[in-house]
C-alpha cells in the first residue's frame, strides 16, 4: 500500500476493531500506540535535524511527499499551512461581528496593505458612538492580530454616518413604537442585595441591581460589544464586563471605563414586594 488514503483507511479500520475491545483490553492497544508513537517522534526529530544541518533542499523535497507531509503533522514537526492572510482576517471580523450587530452596528474589510496593514470600516451605530475608538482597538483590532499576528496595524477608514447619534441603538435598542408599560419581572427577594439578576422581557436581556430597598434596572449589554453582564463581578456597586473589562456603576449606570456613555436604564417600581419595570 503506497496511496495515503488506502493506508489511513487501514489504521480506521483496526481502530474500528479496538474500539469494540473491553477497556482493560483497549487500554494495553492505545499504550503500545502511544509508545511506538513516540518512538517514531524521536526518530524523526533527530533526522530532521541531521537533514537540516546537511541539505535543507533536500528536507524541503522530503515534506513535498504527502505521505511524509501528513506523518510529521500527524507528530506536530511541521506547522499545518496557514489559510490565506484576507480569508484569516474575514474570520476574525466575523468573531465580533455578532457582539457589533447587537448594537446595531457591523465592520467591513476595505483594504489589505502589506506588509502589516489594515483597514476597516465600522458601520451603523459603531461608526459613530462615543466608543467606536475602543471598539476598534480592543474589539476588532484584538480579533484581527489573535488570527493574523503578521498585522500590526488596523485603521478604521473615514465614515459617512447615517445614524443619529441621539437615536442611536447603543442608547435604545429597543423601538420607540412599542407602548410603554409597567411588567413585573421579579421579588425583591430574588434579587441579591450587592449583585444582580439577569430577567428576560419581551425578548430582551436585563439586569437588576438592588441595595437595601433600591433597585436600578439596565439592559444587560456592555455598551462596548453588547456582551452579557449578568457574569461579571460586582464589587462596591461597581460591575465589570467578564468579556473586556468595560466597568459601571450599579446605581447611575455611568461607564466608568470610557466617558460620555452609559448602560441602558429603565424606570423600577416595587408595589408591596414585587418588581416592575417600564418598558
Amino acid at each position: 500500500m503506497t496511496n495515503l488514503q488506502e493506508l489511513v483507511q487501514e489504521i480506521n479500520r483496526f481502530e474500528a476493531i479496538i474500539s469494540e475491545w473491553d477497556e482493560s483490553q483497549r487500554c494495553v492497544a492505545v499504550g503500545l500506540k502511544r509508545a511506538i508513537e513516540a518512538l517514531h517522534k524521536a526518530a524523526l526529530t533527530s533526522l530532521i535535524k541531521s537533514l537540516k544541518q546537511e541539505s535543507m533542499s533536500a528536507l524541503r523535497h522530503a515534506v513535498a511527499d504527502e505521505v511524509v507531509y501528513a506523518v510529521l503533522l500527524y507528530h506536530e514537526l511541521v506547522k499545518p499551512p496557514k489559510p490565506p492572510l484576507a480569508q484569516r482576517i474575514q474570520t476574525a471580523l466575523e468573531e465580533v461581528r455578532p457582539g457589533l450587530k447587537s448594537h446595531n452596528g457591523d465592520v467591513e474589510l476595505v483594504a489589505i496593505k502589506p506588509p502589516d496593514t489594515v483597514e476597516v470600516r465600522l458601520i451603523g451605530t459603531c461608526s459613530s458612538c462615543p466608543a467606536s475608538t475602543l471598539t476598534l482597538s480592543q474589539g476588532v483590532e484584538q480579533a484581527i492580530k489573535n488570527h493574523c499576528p503578521e498585522i500590526t496595524k488596523v485603521f478604521a477608514v473615514n465614515n459617512n454616518p447615517t445614524v443619529n447619534n441621539a437615536n442611536s441603538g447603543l442608547i435604545s435598542p429597543f423601538s420607540s413604537k412599542i407602548t410603554s408599560t409597567w411588567i413585573k419581572v421579579a421579588t425583591i427577594d430574588q434579587v441579591p442585595e450587592f449583585s444582580v439578576l439577569a430577567v428576560q422581557l419581551a425578548g430582551n436581556s436585563l439586569i437588576l441591581y438592588r441595595q437595601g430597598v433600591t433597585l436600578t434596572c439596565y439592559r444587560n449589554a456592555c455598551t462596548h460589544l453588547g456582551s452579557p453582564l449578568e457574569e461579571g463581578k460586582v464589587e462596591n456597586g461597581v460591575i465589570t464586563c467578564p468579556s473586556h473589562g468595560f466597568q459601571y456603576k450599579l446605581e447611575t449606570g455611568e461607564c466608568l471605563t470610557a466617558p460620555n456613555i452609559s448602560l441602558q436604564s429603565y424606570p423600577v417600581q416595587i408595589k408591596e414586594d414585587k418588581v416592575f419595570v417600564k418598558m
